[in-house]
């Protein structure tokens, strides 16, 4: 059985190993920040770190993921306060939200190796697709964050309407039969 440690944590999958690291995550490890897009690795939506690389997770098998470190959405900032989460919010760089753990997790990768990247860096970092079309404000996004890492700039964005990851497990009513 295939083991690795996901956001910090020693797991051990009871699943074959020839199974994408993606269904992994999303069916078995209920991480499902890591989204299925395309299922070819044209998309990103599925990107996830692994030993700090940002890698598409539906291209990985669990074999290949042994022994491995793998970072989610879920495990770069439990409470959203990562630079790169809280300048996508702050320069309003998500619509939809559907590739936004994909393209924070390529942005974290980037910044983390290159803290003041051209734009140019950046478009070859981050490959996702968005539909939505927020390519220049993912740019601004991008800059902002590296400035907050490299402690130029600070974000004073309200949080995120909604609830706290804390929260969610309280929040959620309980199913009623039928």
């Amino acid at each position: 059985m295939p083991r690795l440690t996901v956001n910090d944590r020693p797991v051990e999958f009871k699943m074959d190993p020839q199974t994408p690291l993606l269904w992994a995550l999303r069916d078995a490890a209920n991480l499902t920040g890591t989204k299925y897009g395309c299922g070819v690795g044209d998309c990103g939506a599925c990107m996830v770190l692994v030993d700090g690389e940002a890698l598409r997770s539906c291209l990985i098998t669990l074999a290949e993921a042994e022994g491995r470190f793998v970072t989610t959405i879920e495990g770069l900032s439990r409470d959203r306060s990562h630079p790169v989460q809280q300048a996508l919010v702050a320069e309003q760089a998500i619509q939809c939200g559907f590739c936004t753990p994909g393209i924070a997790i390529a942005a974290a990768s980037l910044l983390k190796r290159n803290s003041d990247p051209s734009d140019k860096e950046i478009e070859q970092a981050i490959p996702n697709l968005c539909r939505c079309g927020v390519y220049p404000r993912l740019l601004r996004a991008i800059r902002l964050a590296g400035r907050v890492i490299r402690r130029e700039e600070t974000i004073s964005a309200a949080p995120a309407p909604g609830i706290t990851p804390d929260d969610a497990a309280d929040s959620v009513p309980a199913m009623q039969p039928r």
